[in-house]
């Protein structure tokens, strides 16, 4: 049996045309919505959380409203258990990066917690534009005493003095007995 010119070519279009079709939907669906590309990563130890902002102004600078409310929804989402977390002991590592297109608009980084006397906040990230991730610091240096610490990273329109996005990540701490047994359980 064998195939005909015209059926070969026949093919060879279906096939162009359905990897040309393939190709645009993945290119149309990865710039569908533009918040995707703001993400904060939280790495602790050998893992990572990576987040949606908490607050979201498609990206224009946050109102000063639009500001307490994230404020007001961050403490209630702490509360009720509701944000991103992970476990760490005061051995770990712990770094924030962000999304390239964060980095270009400049972003910064703290805990509630740490030995710092700047009113109860420890800086992960100073302010700056480009780098994607903050290094690594030990936990121990950046947690509070409660056993949970609020990491705050922020994506902020210098120009506009306002923040663009905020997410919020929750660092439970335990201790390093707390890893083994839970290890040993599981």
């Amino acid at each position: 049996m064998s195939l005909n010119t015209r059926a070969i070519a026949a093919l060879g279009a279906v096939v162009v045309v359905g990897a040309a079709t393939v190709g645009t939907s993945v290119a149309i669906a990865a710039d569908q919505t533009e918040h995707i590309s703001h993400r904060a990563t939280l790495t602790v130890g050998t893992t990572s959380k990576a987040a949606d902002p908490f607050c979201w102004n498609n990206g224009s600078p946050l109102t000063d409203e639009q500001q307490d409310k994230c404020k007001t929804d961050a403490k209630q989402a702490l509360k009720d258990g509701k944000l991103p977390s992970s476990d760490v002991v005061p051995s770990d590592r712990i770094g924030v990066g962000v999304s390239p297109n964060v980095a270009e608009t400049g972003w910064w980084a703290s805990t509630n917690g740490g030995s710092s006397t700047q009113g109860g906040q420890t800086s992960l990230f100073s302010y700056a534009q480009g780098p994607t991730f903050s290094g690594l610091q030990t936990a121990g240096s950046v947690l509070n005493a409660s056993g949970h610490t609020l990491v705050t990273v922020v994506e902020i329109d210098r120009k506009a003095e306002a923040p663009v996005a905020v997410w919020y990540f929750q660092l439970n701490g335990k201790n390093a007995t707390d890893t083994t047994q839970d290890s040993s359980n599981g």
